[in-house]
């Protein structure tokens, strides 16, 4: 209660009072109201045990308006995808596209492809749901792109090429114990439905009966080697409990195995979205599929391992992604891991020649020199933040941000970030307040790590930019985004500067 009347009290004071532009740059135990407002917030008894970073600035005019540990490391958990993001956008241009190119081992004869058809990769994110509505539409349209062709059979194999990512397909420091669920998915050059698939276990419609389980959006997925349905009640007609499934992941055999249990109403269904452990597998067996209902015959099996030799392909097509402007919004607004993790690996498979992880780092911390951070005040580790060795402080944030408002694409960054109380990881707040469709940010939320971070626009028209990393607290999520979106409202409102 007390927490809620402080900030209750500043917002109030955001809104009472007229704007005057600080003579200094303001920091803890400066005296003006804006100054003692945050000081206040961040000093409460709730985090006592918390590590605040704040740095708010107004670029065009050279203030800083108030910092607090701004130089001090924190773990920046998914404020990494600005850093990422911006990388991306700088090295690589806003119309950057992925390739995907399809090749044949042997003649096209007769309606038949005498050898293997070649399918090789750089990492493009966008064969998904999220991307097309349907993630088998791109597939689709290469499937379509064979038959115009002519071709009715391939006589070989579905065969990975290249191996343009050649390291693990997981990030450095992810939690073994997350990789089961979609936002742990791993990547690879070849990638689907930004890693996970979705299972449905269908209840029997008679008592006595069966149950089943269907995949999307791809009708079989290579997780799924065997699956075990401990049903429980799950045929009781008149059931009181709620639907509940859950799952483990298997690997102890050839291939990964789903184990799922639990308990679903007669005549009833229920989803669970679950990470991929092969993703190149994923793609490869989708693609068939997509060819099979296309009337393509494949003779051969779908192979995942890279093609031993790539020497004498024929390429048949290229398959192109949209632009990277159209990649960010499905990158940056929903907080997706797996774009991160491949645009990291594409900027140094772009930029060094090698796709792994140790070359898209250096690649980062190359322009991060080149925009002026310190050094000592940012360590990379992944492109996505789930890593928990990430570490970065609110004056490098606050750089990358200042630097991209000054760069020719800064609209397709600023139109990617989520705005507050209309898309993305921030829809549902700062409703209400003049933040609201005002603040373009990126959140970032790992376990004991909460981060806000981005640009918003005071009443008289200027842009400033802010980054607030919060770190070790033991009070709820909410309790950080509170005091986060109070000083953003602040910001945003007649006065609030003062």
């Amino acid at each position: 209660m007390r927490r809620a009347v402080l900030i209750g009290c500043v917002l109030a004071a955001a809104c009472a009072t007229s704007m005057t532009r600080p003579s200094r740059p303001s920091a803890a135990g400066s005296t003006t109201s804006f100054s003692r407002a945050l000081d206040s917030m961040v000093s409460q008894p709730a985090f006592r045990n918390a590590h605040w970073g704040i740095l708010v600035v107004d670029p065009q005019r050279g203030d800083t308006l108030y910092s607090h540990n701004a130089g001090k490391l924190f773990m920046p958990a998914s404020n990494q995808k600005l850093l990422t993001g911006a990388t991306a956008l700088a090295q690589l241009g806003a119309d950057f596209r992925f390739r995907t190119d399809f090749a044949s081992s042997g003649p096209l004869v007769n309606g038949s492809l005498r050898g293997d058809l070649v399918v090789i990769g750089r990492g493009d994110p966008t064969v998904s749901d999220a991307a097309f509505g349907d993630a088998m539409k791109p597939l689709r349209a290469a499937a379509d792109s064979l038959w115009s062709r002519g071709v009715r059979e391939i006589a070989g194999a579905l065969v990975k090429g290249g191996d343009a990512f050649p390291d693990s397909t997981l990030g450095f420091g992810w939690a073994w114990d997350d990789l089961d669920y979609d936002y742990s998915a791993g990547v690879d050059e070849l990638f689907f439905n930004e890693g996970f698939a979705r299972v449905t276990v269908h209840a029997a419609r008679t008592v006595g009966g069966a149950p089943s389980i269907t995949t999307a959006p791809a009708r079989t997925v290579p997780l799924i080697g065997r699956v075990a349905v401990v049903t429980g009640g799950m045929m009781e007609p008149e059931a009181r409990q709620p639907n509940h499934i859950e799952w483990e992941t298997d690997m102890r055999g050839a291939r990964p195995a789903l184990n799922v249990h639990g308990f679903v109403k007669m005549r009833d269904s229920a989803s669970i979205s679950v990470s991929i452990r092969n993703p190149a597998q994923a793609y490869l067996e989708a693609f068939a599929e997509a060819l099979q209902d296309r009337g393509i015959v494949v003779r051969g099996n779908v192979i995942s391992a890279p093609a031993a030799d790539a020497a004498g392909l024929t390429r048949l097509f290229t398959l192109w992604s949209p632009p990277l402007r159209t990649i960010l919004p499905l990158f940056e607004k929903p907080s997706q891991n797996q774009i991160g993790e491949i645009l990291y690996r594409t900027l140094g498979l772009e930029k060094t020649g090698v796709g792994t992880p140790d070359s898209g780092r250096k690649v980062v911390e190359r322009q991060l020199a080149a925009w002026g951070a310190d050094t000592a005040e940012h360590a990379v580790r992944d492109g996505s933040g789930l890593s928990r060795h990430d570490y970065i402080a609110p004056a490098t944030i606050v750089k990358v941000l200042d630097a991209m408002r000054k760069h020719p694409d800064f609209r397709a960054f600023y139109d990617a970030l989520p705005i507050g109380g209309v898309d993305g990881t921030i829809s549902g707040r700062m409703k209400g307040t003049p933040a609201e469709r005002n603040v373009h940010a990126k959140t970032g939320t790992v376990d004991k790590s909460r981060s806000l971070s981005g640009y918003v626009t005071t009443a008289d028209g200027r842009l400033l930019v802010f980054s607030f990393l919060c770190n070790n607290f033991t009070v709820s999520n909410r309790a950080v985004e509170d005091v986060q979106d109070a000083i953003v409202a602040r910001l945003a409102s007649p006065g609030g500067l003062r």
